[in-house]
């Protein structure tokens, strides 16, 4: 997980009371592991024992003054960021607590937000050092650390192994998630991954927010108190703290309304939120990953979507790739897709023909591999002998035969759509000469393929090509 919810903060000054009432601060601000030390000679055995987040150090105390245990805490723990907290307003000394590495410095009393501002933006630079170690050994080493978190996800894509990389480095981090790709691609499932490697123990909750005006927005993700408004006669829990110490997933981010965006914008800059009829809000450690069929960064250009909002939500960005740019996954997942639908209408599995693969690598599936495994379902419904029949596929790649076109003949495109033309037309000989040549580069030479997208039967393209021969 994060470092700011997977090791703890250590609190270190010999003032009891100041150790007592700024662990209580932190708590109560979202940092729930707080360690607190009085004897700074006993810093170093607990550092030697335990991994901890982040340093808050005083510098004047007995035994072993804060300034030295600085110097020793960065040279042999130089990934722990430490905050100098002290009661000493000296230049000198500050300039020098931040030339032995200290990441930021204050003078007590210390204002609430300022410390508790510099300790999130110090956590967020610890967890993006780890990110780049992790992302540096996953390129150097080409080797995934959880190979099995992404088993639902049937692909040999050298792309998407790449993204895999990706996400397995990004997965601990607290920091929201975009996963863009079109509808059906599995953004979903990336999701569950990332939530499954980020170790978090909070559950994996998921939303479509398609639909959700303002009020039924912040009453599904925040929640409401008995009496905020009319018919609300008990409290009621949100998303939110459903999802809390795990995983929210807001799909269709790109349809949220302008009121919705400034509530969800605050949640990730405040980490807190107000549920309907409440006056006092409550933290959140939900993180949050959204999703989106739509391109966001032209939503924001034309003001329907806020920029800061954007730059939030993609903290980390992943593009899922459609299925026409993955054919290589073609086979895997229709042998995948057979088995599931064999089992759930209690037939035997069917072997597919080996033809298959080819009219399937032609086709563009527009509906990306939900389209797929409806096509799969259906064929397996049909079916009623060992192999499998093709007609099903072929009557819903014809159907959606505009998202795939071979194109219109470069002879043809010398018609014009009224008047004389410019140049000669073409005779019919040569039209259909263009034509099947078109079809058979579109079909990878595959004579059935080409056949289908002409309109005719294979027997009659055969006989095509063999006056062509012939002559």
């Amino acid at each position: 997980m994060s470092a700011a919810t997977s090791f703890p903060i250590l609190l270190v000054d010999d003032e009891e009371e100041i150790l007592f009432t700024t662990a209580v601060m932190l708590r109560s601000c979202g940092f729930t592991r707080v360690l607190t030390e009085s004897d700074s000679r006993r810093v170093m055995e607990t550092l030697a024992r335990e991994e901890v987040a982040l340093i808050l150090l005083d510098l004047y105390m007995p035994h072993l003054p804060g300034y030295e245990l600085l110097k020793e805490i960065t040279a042999r723990h130089p990934q722990i960021p430490v905050i100098v907290v002290t009661a000493a307003n000296e230049v000198e000394m500050a300039v020098a607590c931040m030339q032995a590495g200290a990441f930021d410095y204050f003078v007590k009393p210390v204002e609430e937000a300022r410390l508790v501002a510099s300790a999130r933006r110090a956590l967020e630079m610890r967890d993006l050092r780890c990110e780049v170690d992790s992302l540096r050994d996953h390129l150097l080493t080409d080797r995934l650390k959880h190979e099995e978190i992404f088993a639902p996800i049937i692909t040999r894509s050298p792309r998407m192994r790449a993204i895999f990389h990706y996400l397995e480095s990004v997965a601990p981090s607290p920091q929201p998630l975009l996963v863009c790709g079109e509808t059906g691609v599995g953004k979903e499932l990336a999701a569950r991954a990332v939530h499954a490697l980020s170790g978090r123990s909070g559950e994996f909750v998921a939303v479509t927010i398609a639909g959700l005006d303002d009020h039924l927005f912040s009453d599904t993700l925040f929640g409401h108190r008995r009496g905020a408004f009319t018919g609300a006669d008990r409290d009621r829990e949100g998303l939110l703290a459903r999802a809390e110490g795990g995983t929210l997933f807001l799909d269709e981010i790109g349809e949220l309304g302008a009121a919705a965006q400034v509530k969800l914008l605050r949640v990730l800059q405040e980490r807190e939120y107000y549920p309907l009829g409440a006056d006092t809000p409550r933290p959140s450690t939900a993180r949050i990953v959204a999703a989106t069929n739509r391109r966001l960064k032209p939503l924001t250009e034309q003001g329907t979507f806020r920029r800061d909002l954007y730059y939030r939500l993609c903290a980390h960005e992943v593009q899922i790739p459609p299925l026409r740019d993955r054919k290589e996954d073609l086979p895997l997942l229709v042998e995948h897709f057979l088995g599931e639908a064999a089992a759930a209408l209690g037939k035997r599995k069917p072997t597919p023909p080996d033809e298959l693969s080819g009219y399937l690598a032609t086709y563009d599936f527009p509906g990306n591999i939900r389209e797929l495994q409806a096509m799969v379902f259906d064929a397996v419904a049909r079916h009623d002998r060992r192999m499998l029949a093709i007609d099903s596929f072929l009557e819903t790649m014809g159907a959606n035969r505009a998202s795939h076109h071979f194109g219109t003949p470069s002879l043809l495109d010398r018609l014009p759509a009224d008047g004389p033309p410019d140049d000669r037309i073409p005779t019919l000989k040569e039209a259909e000469e263009t034509l099947i040549a078109r079809a058979l580069t579109q079909a990878a030479g595959n004579q059935g393929i080409a056949a289908t997208y002409l309109g005719i039967s294979r027997q009659a393209l055969n006989k095509r090509l063999s006056r062509r021969t012939d002559s």
